[in-house]
């Protein structure tokens, strides 16, 4: 609930802090912001496009997928590294920090909680019925609506990356963790069907984006098989970016009409910490 998360959060316009009132969050000065019914905010600045959220259909197909368990390695592992109270930047669902905050025993007497963020208000809604979880649309290009050094752990699982926010919202001794897919991610699938594939430099230009604003502390692979009725595959590739330039009718002419397609999903998780 926002109400779990107010004192983390803060004005896109003032960068004041922000107070619960009703419905409403209000700073000191007077700039206010109407909580939706399903318990999400939205704190994007004025102007800011969201052409580049995930659908409602996205959204849908990604909740489906994760919650069947086909990444629950990479949940595993977060939940592993992450502790205290969890920011995920692009959380999507939701997913992952719901996993987190169950991993941690201790996170009810230490009272912490996990905010997400995300540009599609479709995503967001679904992170709010997570309990502890504040959910907020924000543009995570731009100035994040979070209060300065509050987080002890910032998430960001295949999104956008904003190197010097992370770094400002995050405590003294706080950690970032940074999934993105390797180049071989859904070989099996990106080649034929010509879903958008993955830049062979990523690794290095993650390195350059963060340099200055944190140092690598240590990187894993994840290597995920993955057997898949031909409806999990639609799902798989329905919440991929490949999902606003190929209509999921699309989808289905391309698939091999086999009863199950495999593939592999070729993750690195990554562990940084602020210089």
């Amino acid at each position: 609930m926002l109400s779990d998360v107010v004192d983390l959060l803060a004005c896109p316009i003032c960068a004041d802090g922000l107070t619960l009132d009703g419905p409403v969050l209000r700073c000191p000065s007077r700039h206010s912001f109407d909580v939706a019914k399903q318990g999400y905010v939205s704190l994007l600045p004025g102007g800011a496009h969201t052409g580049t959220a995930d659908t409602a259909a996205m959204v849908a197909a990604r909740a489906a997928f994760l919650d069947a368990g086909h990444y629950a390695p990479l949940a595993v592992a977060l939940a592993d590294l992450a502790s205290g109270t969890v920011l995920d930047a692009g959380a999507g669902t939701g997913h992952y920090l719901a996993a987190c905050l169950r991993a941690d025993s201790s996170a009810s007497s230490r009272g912490s909680v996990g905010l997400a963020l995300d540009l599609s208000k479709h995503a967001t809604r679904r992170a709010a019925r997570i309990p502890r979880v504040g959910a907020v649309v924000a543009d995570l290009w731009k100035p994040l609506p979070i209060r300065d050094a509050v987080a002890d752990t910032v998430l960001n699982v295949f999104a956008p990356r904003n190197p010097a926010e992370y770094r400002r919202v995050l405590r003294p001794g706080g950690r970032l963790l940074v999934a993105t897919p390797g180049p071989d991610h859904l070989a099996e699938l990106v080649g034929p069907l010509g879903l958008l594939s993955v830049d062979p430099h990523k690794d290095r230009r993650l390195a350059d984006s963060l340099a200055g604003a944190f140092t690598l502390a240590d990187a894993t692979p994840l290597t995920i098989p993955l057997t898949l009725t031909r409806p999990e595959a639609v799902t798989l590739i329905s919440m991929t970016p490949s999902a606003h330039h190929i209509p999921e009718p699309e989808i289905q002419t391309r698939l091999p009409s086999t009863p199950t397609i495999t593939t592999t999903a070729h993750i690195r998780l990554a562990t940084y910490l602020p210089t």
